[in-house]
């Protein structure tokens, strides 16, 4: 008995090791969603400054789009900015939607202004309400939503290149050819 008990810090060490082992082989960009398959939360969000109109949970609905939190403060945002940039250029049937989240006043403006402006719709989430809804966790995170308004992917992290061709667009290729 008193070996046992010698032994069980060892054998607990070890099962917690495994535990942790085991929790990194996971990619933390594809953290999962209670969201995928429902519909998107019922939101109306502000202008933010320099813009005339808002975000609407009805302005998404009816075409594929991505919905794509975001901040000028957000490091990853301003890695993610290109690659948006050029979806928004070369996908003409893609709606891109953006929310600006926990931004000072004007900030989110200016960024747009300086780096250019790959969104549709953008909507003022300053208190971070709707991202709660959304389940966000941090910035940049990433929602494909389908002709219907439903979930049906979500992505946290940057959007590379590599990322966009090889997951998000066969996805988006999927719900609009189902979209018709």
């Amino acid at each position: 008995m008193n070996r046992f008990i010698l032994f069980l810090p060892l054998i607990v060490f070890v099962f917690i090791a495994s535990y942790f082992a085991l929790g990194l082989r996971n990619d933390p960009s594809r953290i999962p969603s209670v969201l995928i398959d429902k519909p998107l939360p019922d939101f109306e969000l502000p202008a933010i400054e320099g813009r005339n109109g808002g975000l609407a949970d009805d302005d998404v609905i009816g075409r594929v789009a991505l919905v794509n939190v975001f901040a000028s403060w957000c490091i990853p945002c301003a890695i993610e900015h290109p690659v948006l940039m050029r979806i928004a250029e070369e996908e003409d049937n893609l709606l891109i939607a953006g929310i600006n989240w926990k931004e000072k006043p004007g900030d989110g403006g200016a960024w747009l202004e300086r780096l250019g402006d790959p969104y549709d719709f953008i909507g003022d989430d300053a208190d971070g309400r709707v991202a709660i809804d959304f389940g966000v966790t941090g910035a940049p995170e990433t929602f494909v939503v389908d002709h219907k308004g439903r979930i049906r992917y979500k992505h946290v992290g940057p959007i590379t290149e590599q990322f966009w061709k090889e997951d998000i667009k066969p996805i988006v290729d999927q719900l609009q050819a189902e979209a018709g």
